[in-house]
């Protein structure tokens, strides 16, 4: 299942089930896209801004609503993407990756 990169009614998660080649997973795969491409955006304005000190509050306020519009997007997206990435062949008993020892 791949978490889609936006919300449902009420907010709640949307999954598709599919092998990910459909017209959705490439419709999913462009919105992560542009909200990654937005939140780079948002991330260089607000260096600007936080660097002038004639910032306003209400300037603030508005770039910290918009930053974390941008962070709920980009988790869900590392999310989403972190899911799909297959376990280790091997782990430890904490769940770490191992490597092949060479003897």
């Amino acid at each position: 299942m791949r978490l889609l990169p936006w919300a449902g009614e009420e907010g709640k998660p949307c999954y598709l089930i599919g092998d990910g080649t459909g017209r959705l997973s490439r419709t999913a795969d462009r919105v992560e896209s542009v909200q990654l491409g937005m939140a780079a955006e948002i991330l260089t304005h607000a260096a600007d801004l936080l660097a002038d000190r004639r910032a306003t509050a209400d300037q603030l306020r508005y770039l910290a609503a918009r930053l974390a519009e941008a962070l709920t997007d980009v988790h869900r997206v590392a999310e989403s993407r972190g899911a799909r990435i297959p376990p280790p062949l091997h782990a430890d008993a904490h769940g770490c990756a191992g490597h092949p020892h060479i003897e």
